[in-house]
């Protein structure tokens, strides 16, 4: 029961609000079964964690919710190999070994770092906005260059080689989607020479000779990525600067937490903030009357962004494990269970927010879980809203129509767009 829940295809439509509803009435924390999707086989199932109070408490509680012994994905890594290479990550990791590597990249997404980015990223946003004036564009390709440059900059990755940034993205967050994942954009022939010979490690294929998918989180699926992580590398230690890849080779990563450090900015830096725009962007299509609200009054644009958040979180759950046996919201789970939180259905909790699924521009106070909570809160939140409230300050003098449908991706892990088709005129 309630598989659709997990079902990839159930967000190719849209995230089950409704569904979510009436989970958190009648059964807080539930247990979903996983079945097989395509070629991928089917998993061992898992508890689903829908109100906000819940979330919060298994995020905020590593003690007994875990990052490390299974890792954050709903999917199990394919082999205890894959499971120990990505328990080097951050993201996969418990206080105090994440405390450590949290502290090594901390300083370059404090408040003060990202003021000093501020005016490039608004000049970048007036530019990329400015192009599409009076055209028909797909919102999603646009906006995702920001993220990507972005990143690129503050990781020092030359902006030859940016558009891998994107590939490797959409091969980890859109294994699901066979369009997302097959997407393919960096011109070869323009790249550094490096990046040019890191290509020679990109798998000829992803699946293994049995027929049986790679995980797109393994270390065989990204050989590439891994291949230019440690070229730009040997060029950062001829040449340091005061960038994110200098601060990770200057912090005593070890090979592996090298590498998965490199993967989780090349991923999360960017794909969260490619569909959290885009996403913003239909909901103001979708809510034209706050949209003329906040062209209105501008000075709304940060609660705007929140609120954007809110309403379409760009992650929609994590995986944790349980560290031993406990209850939950009256749920017996065993030592070892996957639990799984549900960001996009803490959003809309009703005993938190009133009157849940009303987007309201000025809502405050707003207490969304979109970054996360605990330990593992966001480090680059206050560059993702720099970069949405950017983006949108450009958004408000023009008129914005929609020329064709949104298509949506097909995850049950990012709330993803995968083309939005709009006009950009000037607003009469």
């Amino acid at each position: 029961m309630h598989e659709e829940i997990f079902h990839p295809a159930t967000y190719a439509t849209g995230v089950p609000y409704d569904a979510f509803r009436d989970m958190r009435a009648e059964s807080p924390v539930a247990w979903i079964p996983e079945p097989a999707v395509g070629s991928w086989p089917a998993g061992t199932g898992y508890w689903a964690v829908f109100s906000h109070a819940d979330v919060k408490h298994v995020l905020r509680s590593p003690e007994l919710f875990s990052s490390n012994l299974g890792a954050t994905q709903i999917r199990d890594p394919d082999t205890p190999e894959d499971l120990a290479f990505v328990r080097a990550m951050m993201l996969n990791q418990d206080p105090p070994d994440h405390s450590r590597l949290r502290r090594i990249v901390a300083a370059a997404f404090t408040p003060r770092a990202v003021r000093a980015l501020e005016e490039t990223i608004d000049r970048r946003a007036r530019a990329l906005i400015a192009s599409a004036a009076g055209e028909e564009t797909d919102f999603v390709e646009l906006a995702a260059d920001l993220p990507v440059w972005t990143l690129a900059h503050i990781m020092g990755v030359p902006d030859s080689d940016r558009r891998l940034l994107y590939d490797w993205a959409s091969r980890v967050i859109g294994y699901q989607d066979d369009e997302y994942a097959g997407l393919s954009t960096a011109d070869v022939a323009s790249m550094s020479p490096m990046a040019q010979k890191a290509m020679q490690y990109r798998p000829a294929s992803f699946t293994h000779p049995d027929g049986r998918p790679v995980n797109p989180r393994s270390y065989a699926a990204l050989a590439d990525m891994f291949a230019y992580a440690h070229a730009l590398a040997a060029v950062k230690k001829e040449n340091p600067t005061d960038d994110i890849m200098s601060r990770m080779l200057e912090g005593g990563l070890t090979d592996h937490e090298f590498e998965n450090m490199f993967f989780l900015f090349a991923v999360a830096g960017n794909e969260t903030l490619r569909n959290g725009i885009p996403g913003g962007l239909l909901t103001f299509l979708d809510h034209p009357s706050e949209f003329a609200r906040l062209r209105a009054d501008p000075s709304l644009l940060p609660t705007a962004v929140d609120e954007m958040l809110r309403y379409w979180p760009p992650v929609m759950d994590f995986r944790r494990t349980a560290t031993r046996d406990l209850t939950l919201s009256g749920r017996e789970i065993k030592a070892g269970e996957k639990v799984v939180v549900y960001h996009a259905s803490a959003n809309r909790d009703e005993t938190v927010f009133p009157d849940p699924d009303r987007f309201d521009v000025a809502r405050t106070p707003n207490d969304h879980v979109s970054f996360g909570f605990g330990p593992h809160f966001c480090l680059g939140a206050h560059l993702a809203r720099t970069q949405m409230r950017a983006v949108f300050r450009e958004l408000l003098p023009l008129r914005v129509e929609r020329t064709g449908p949104p298509v949506r991706l097909a995850s049950n892990f990012q709330n993803g767009l995968k083309h939005l088709p709009v006009r950009l005129t000037p607003a009469r």
